[in-house]
C-alpha cells in the first residue's frame, strides 16, 4: 500500500479512527513520534500532521519541532499532500506565513458545529461537505488558534469562535483546527479535573458529542476520503 507519514507530536494524540479509515483507503500509516522522525519525505506519499498542546514555534520546550517544520516545507515543494490537524494545521500556517496565536478567542471542547464556506466548493477535500445550510459537525479541543490566514491560502472553514477552522495552501495541504480522527466517544475519555478548572461539566460535554455521531462519523469519512483521493493521484 502507498505509505503516509503521521507524526505523532504528543502521547495523549492518537490516530483515531484514521487508524481505520486510511488502510480502508489503501494508504498505509506509519505513526511516528515526532521526536524519531526521518530526515526527508522519501518513501511517502502523504503526511498527516497530529495535534498537541504547545504552538508550532516552541523549540526551546519541543526541539523536534524544528525539524517538524522542514518536512513541512519540504511537502509543500515537492508537492507531497498534508494534512495538519490542531497543532498540524498551526504548524502548516506558520511555515507559510500565517499567524498562530495562544490562547486566542473562545476555547473550543467538544462537538462544535463549523461553516463551510462556498469557496469549498470546489476543493478536492471540503467539496463533499460543502452543502449550503447544513453544519460541519467535529470535534475541538483547543485554546490556541491561527488567528492570520497564510497569504496565499484559500480559507474553507470558520466559526464564530475562530475564524480559520480549515485552509488549503497551494493544491495539495490542508490545515485543520478540529479533529476528523476523533470519534465523539473520546470525549468522556478527557481529563474530568482539567475541564471542572475550565467550568466544563465533562459528562455533558461528552452527552452533546454523541447527539451528533452519526454526522461526525459521515463527514469526517468524506473528508479523509478526499484526502486519500488527493493522495493516491499525486502517486501515480
Amino acid at each position: 500500500m502507498t505509505r503516509v507519514l503521521v507524526v505523532l507530536n504528543s502521547p495523549t494524540s492518537s490516530m483515531g479512527r484514521l487508524e481505520q479509515l486510511l488502510p480502508e483507503e489503501g494508504l498505509d500509516p506509519v505513526l511516528t513520534p515526532a521526536a524519531e522522525l526521518p530526515g526527508t519525505l522519501d518513501g511517502f506519499a502523504g503526511v498527516v500532521l497530529l495535534g498537541g498542546g504547545f504552538m508550532p514555534d516552541d523549540d526551546a520546550a519541543h526541539p523536534f519541532l524544528a525539524h517538524e517544520r522542514r518536512l513541512t516545507t519540504q511537502a509543500l515543494d515537492d508537492g507531497v499532500p498534508l494534512l495538519g490537524l490542531c497543532l498540524g494545521g498551526q504548524l502548516l500556517a506558520h511555515v507559510t506565513g500565517g499567524g498562530v496565536t495562544a490562547r486566542s478567542g473562545e476555547t473550543e471542547r467538544g462537538m462544535c458545529a463549523l461553516t463551510v464556506l462556498p469557496a469549498a466548493a470546489g476543493d478536492p477535500v471540503f467539496g463533499a461537505v460543502a452543502r449550503p445550510g447544513s453544519p460541519l459537525w467535529m470535534i475541538e479541543n483547543h485554546e490556541d488558534s491561527v488567528t492570520a490566514l497564510p497569504p496565499s491560502a484559500t480559507l474553507l472553514v470558520s466559526s464564530d469562535a475562530c475564524r480559520v477552522q480549515a485552509f488549503r495552501v497551494g493544491e495539495a495541504a490542508w490545515g485543520l483546527q478540529f479533529h476528523p480522527e476523533a470519534r465523539p466517544e473520546r470525549v468522556a475519555t478527557w481529563d474530568e479535573a482539567a475541564l471542572s478548572e475550565q467550568g466544563i461539566d465533562r459528562a455533558a460535554l461528552a452527552a452533546a458529542a454523541m447527539e451528533h455521531a452519526a454526522e461526525n462519523e459521515a463527514q469526517s469519512r468524506a473528508l479523509v476520503g478526499g484526502w486519500a483521493d488527493v493522495v493516491r493521484e499525486a502517486a501515480g
